[in-house]
């Protein structure tokens, strides 16, 4: 079951960017990690990305599912965004330890705020194996 996750969350991820994707993508990176945003609604991303630790010893794989609260809160502002969401991720352990690779779910919260047009940081946190703990510090670039 394991070896056919990962496949198929990629399969899964590109199809509904091609099927539903619009508006703007965005690109997320941090000091140990990066992530693609893709538009599937005007309140709903998805997010293929890749992360590590300080000491270079996990690769993980994940996508995230995010809900942007903007619209609810009456955020008309667009240089901030305010999220919540969800992901899935498998990591690979590839230190000198006997620690297995494994398979996550995870939560996290996150703003971001855009000094320009362009350009933003972002501040996450959460919680989970995979994924960087599902928290991060890094800038975002509107593509």
């Amino acid at each position: 079951m394991k070896k056919t996750t990962l496949p198929f969350m990629i399969i899964f991820t590109c199809f509904v960017a091609n099927v539903f994707g619009q508006a703007r993508s965005e690109l997320n990176f941090g000091l140990i990690g990066a992530n693609y945003e893709i538009p599937v609604h005007k309140d709903i991303t998805i997010a293929p990305g890749a992360s590590t630790n300080f000491d270079l010893n996990w690769l993980t794989l994940h996508v995230k599912a995010n809900y942007y609260f903007d619209n609810l809160f009456g955020l008309t502002d667009e240089s901030w965004d305010v999220y919540g969401g969800a992901g899935a991720g498998y990591a690979i352990y590839n230190g000198n330890n006997n620690k297995n690779n494994g398979f996550d779910l995870a939560l996290h919260v996150g703003g971001r705020w855009f000094w320009n047009d362009k350009w933003g940081v972002y501040l996450e946190l959460g919680e989970g194996s995979t994924q960087g703990a599902m928290g991060g510090l890094g800038l975002t670039v509107k593509l």
